[in-house]
């Protein structure tokens, strides 16, 4: 079983304030009988608010969101990895789901409309995680600190904790930026209760995300030096360096010396890659991991839900791929598999010659949509530890692996696509030597190692490398391959040997329910 956030966790879901999402109020007073006296009079107070806050990510349910916000979908879709994984994969070259759940067919034929509800569910969900963080840091400020007799170093501890709801408050607004361009914003500076947030633009929501990763900087705990599972200073570097990376998507302005910058600040941070890559997606892979900056954090046991980790391990397989060597026995969903497309950036996809290549399976075109067996399986993930052992799990279906959020190969690469994309500050031979890096872990020697690098060739490495960790969908924006034809997978836009769809399909629509009851919002065009 986990420890970390969790063990707070257990005391902190049943005693802190209970927070509801609303697509109208993005601000609540809380609504059970604690209040926030009483619930932040003690450092150990502040430490279970912020626990709930993380855990939020991962937990749904009662203490997740409120059932109502998410109409249409029931818990064990509902929370934030399952919804993200759901709109960055299924809309892409990488995965297909056989299943006829509301919402989910639409994302590869890409047909989605504004009533899709995996997307409302993901929407609400970061605005409920925005409405969390944004309670937190109102009840944190040095006011706040001084009138309950929080002072010296509990004060400090907390102002840490304000800067990681800060951050995970930027990291939802990032989400939002990206999926769905032109969110509602609200801050702990506006009223609470009956409040109708504006509606803010892309490219000042970059800004404002950007000025806020900036300005918590002093505050957060040095790189590596927090409880894992909690976010640093190198965790918002990691966030600048990514949106830097796609800041032409968002705001027409290219920063790719400023994503050069903040990559190299995270890789000369301290971390290093993880001998094995499988031993990254196992279940202890919250041990001696020298790789992962920041996870979503998940335990079988005391943080029991069919989403997150358990939703990616169980539906990845069925019973006729051995469930249980995948650490779920009593699993095995028969859901998500790969389209061509995936695999073949492997050349050799049966993992004898690049280890990354984890697949099951033996049909590797998708004739059928609609079965399993056409397409392979994905055994990326797993609830076996590095030594071979099926973690702990009430029903032999949870999961305990961790999801990375952040990890030091994804700054590898985006440093190299920046050097190749004019970025400043940077050089042609490091970025070879970052993905050469890669390759050797995933080879096991230098016989795959590259001596020059285009785009095209950054974008593939990205694929073999980062493939099913919910990038995919922003990598074929940024690299206008999304939507158009000049680029096609299995079944792209409901066709059999893909289609090219509207290009107003790089976003998503904003749910026709905030439309509906927010006046202020104008919806994305197209839609």
């Amino acid at each position: 079983m986990k420890n970390n956030l969790y063990k707070i966790l257990s005391i902190s879901v049943l005693s802190t304030v209970g927070l509801a999402s609303c697509t109208k109020d993005l601000d609540r007073v809380p609504t059970n009988a604690s209040t926030s006296n009483v619930v932040y009079s003690s450092l150990d107070g502040y430490k279970q608010v912020i626990a709930k806050v993380y855990a939020s990510y991962g937990l749904t349910g009662p203490n997740g969101e409120s059932s109502s916000d998410l109409a249409g979908i029931d818990a064990g879709t509902s929370d934030f990895l399952r919804l993200y994984w759901n709109a960055q994969e299924l809309s892409t070259d990488e995965a297909a789901c056989v299943w006829n759940d509301p919402g989910v067919p639409d994302f590869h034929n890409m047909n989605w409309t504004s009533s899709n509800v995996i997307l409302r569910g993901l929407y609400n969900r970061s605005l409920y995680q925005i409405t969390m963080a944004n309670e937190f840091i109102r009840e944190s400020d040095d006011s706040k600190l001084a009138s309950r007799g929080i002072t010296g170093a509990a004060a400090e501890d907390v102002k840490h904790y304000r800067a990681e709801a800060r951050f995970l408050r930027a990291f939802q607004y990032a989400i939002l930026m990206d999926l769905f361009g032109n969110p509602p914003f609200v801050t702990e500076n506006d009223p609470i209760g009956k409040y109708i947030p504006p509606q803010i633009k892309r490219a000042d929501l970059f800004t404002y995300i950007e000025s806020e990763l900036k300005a918590i900087d002093a505050d957060l705990v040095a790189a590596k030096a927090n409880e894992y599972g909690r976010a640093d200073q190198a965790a918002a570097w990691a966030l600048l360096a990514r949106i830097y990376l796609n800041a032409e998507v968002y705001t027409g302005q290219a920063k790719y010396a400023e994503a050069i910058t903040y990559a190299t600040k995270v890789i000369n941070a301290g971390y290093t890659l993880a001998p094995q890559y499988k031993n990254l997606f196992n279940a202890d892979n919250n041990l001696n991991n020298p790789e992962t900056i920041l996870s979503i954090n998940y335990d079988g046991v005391k943080g029991q839900s069919f989403a997150g980790m358990t939703f990616l391990i169980n539906a990845s397989t069925n019973a006729a791929l051995n469930p249980a060597s995948r650490g779920v026995p009593n699993g095995g969903w028969g859901g998500n598999r790969s389209t061509k497309n995936l695999p073949l950036l492997f050349g050799d996809y049966s993992g004898a010659t690049d280890k990354r290549a984890m697949f099951q399976g033996t049909k590797l075109e998708m004739d059928d949509p609609s079965a399993f067996d056409n397409g392979l399986a994905v055994a990326k993930f797993s609830n076996v530890t590095s030594a071979g052992v099926t973690a702990a799990s009430n029903n032999g279906t949870y999961c305990s692996t961790d999801f990375p959020l952040f990890r030091l190969a994804e700054m590898y690469l985006i440093y190299a696509e920046a050097v190749k994309r004019g970025g400043a500050g940077g050089s042609e031979a490091t970025a070879i030597s970052y993905i050469n890096k890669l390759r050797e872990r995933g080879y096991g020697n230098t016989s795959g190692n590259i001596t020059s690098l285009n785009l095209n060739d950054v974008l593939d490495e990205r694929g073999r490398e980062l493939y099913w960790e919910a990038f995919r969908r922003t990598d074929l924006v940024r690299f206008k391959k999304f939507t158009e034809d000049t680029y096609l997978w299995p079944w792209k836009g409901g066709v059999k040997g893909g289609k090219g769809v509207e290009s107003f399909r790089s976003m998503f629509a904003i749910p026709s329910a905030d439309i509906n009851s927010n006046p202020n919002l104008i919806q994305n065009t197209g839609y």
